[in-house]
């Protein structure tokens, strides 16, 4: 939210109808203005503050903002205590793409620039504008990712029913990862390798590189109910017996993996690992064009939600 913009314009021009009652009256009466004659501007100090961060300062300027949230987030990066899916996690480093795509900022999270694109994304969605990664304003980010997932909504209210798999597409043996058999839905698919189709051509996939090949797709429900019940982890963090694999929409990608790990090994070393590489950050910024969209926990885990997806 610029200043600029319709909503901070409209309550700008209503500041001087606030204030001038109060000033007007205290000459009338031949007073001077007391002490608490700017009362009624307290409730717009944290515009005013966006503001004046965002004046003179370009999009791209990373050294312009509020340098006690940039201290603050420099410091809760890798040392704050949460449990956002379900999981106590240290730090937040392992959502930072994601975070600095929803609040549409390059700039590096202990940067002053992101905590004041942070503080215009909190203003904008009704929290106190302090540019601080909070649990609060963590939570809301995670609603939001959460939401732009059917699946997500769907099963709030049954677990949806998964497609014949004589309906599904099987995937090239150059686009599955370790030759597996990789079935997806048409559509899943052809937006799938659109996407590949534009990484390779910006240059993210390197000659003779499994980068971006899948690793899982498409698994029935009864495949999945046997292997989480032999891991006795039904409904966990990593295995769940209604899992969006079973849709035909959901897809593991290849992204690396942290020395020592597995492509989906869900320890905090190996997201951390994956969060930080050139390929997952390309994904973030570029994969809604093709429909495609994360489960935030897993930088690994896309599913195809519609060509139409907008973020």
């Amino acid at each position: 939210m610029r200043c600029e913009q319709r909503e901070a314009v409209k309550r700008f021009r209503m500041l001087p109808a606030e204030l001038s009652p109060v000033i007007s009256r205290r000459f009338a009466m031949h007073k001077p203005l007391s002490g608490l004659w700017f009362l009624p501007l307290a409730r717009w100090l944290p515009l005013i503050v966006l503001c004046a961060w965002s004046g003179g300062a370009e999009a791209g300027d990373c050294a312009v903002g509020p340098l006690h949230a940039a201290a603050a987030n420099a410091a809760s990066l890798t040392a704050m205590p949460l449990n956002v899916f379900g999981r106590p996690e240290t730090g937040w480093a392992f959502y930072e793409p994601l975070i600095a795509k929803e609040i549409d900022t390059d700039c590096a999270a202990d940067t002053a620039g992101f905590g004041r694109a942070l503080a215009r994304w909190q203003s904008a969605h009704g929290q106190p504008a302090s540019g601080i990664l909070n649990i609060a304003t963590l939570q809301r980010l995670k609603q939001i990712w959460q939401e732009q997932r059917p699946f997500v909504l769907e099963s709030r209210h049954h677990c949806p029913d998964a497609p014949a798999e004589q309906s599904l597409q099987r995937a090239l043996p150059s686009e599955s990862y370790g030759g597996k058999a990789i079935l997806l839905s048409a559509d899943a698919l052809a937006g799938y390798r659109a996407m590949v189709v534009a990484a390779r051509q910006e240059g993210f996939i390197p000659p003779r590189s499994q980068l971006y090949s899948i690793f899982s797709a498409y698994r029935s429900p009864t495949y999945d109910a046997a292997r989480c019940e032999a891991q006795h982890n039904c409904q966990g963090v990593v295995r769940a017996s209604c899992s969006p694999h079973r849709t035909g929409y959901a897809m593991d990608i290849y992204l690396g993996a942290a020395p020592g790990f597995s492509p989906d090994s869900s320890a905090d070393a190996n997201r951390l690992y994956i969060s930080r590489s050139a390929g997952y950050r390309w994904l973030v910024r570029n994969a809604a064009r093709f429909g495609l969209v994360n489960y935030a926990f897993e930088p690994w885990h896309w599913e195809f939600v519609g060509r139409g997806a907008s973020r």
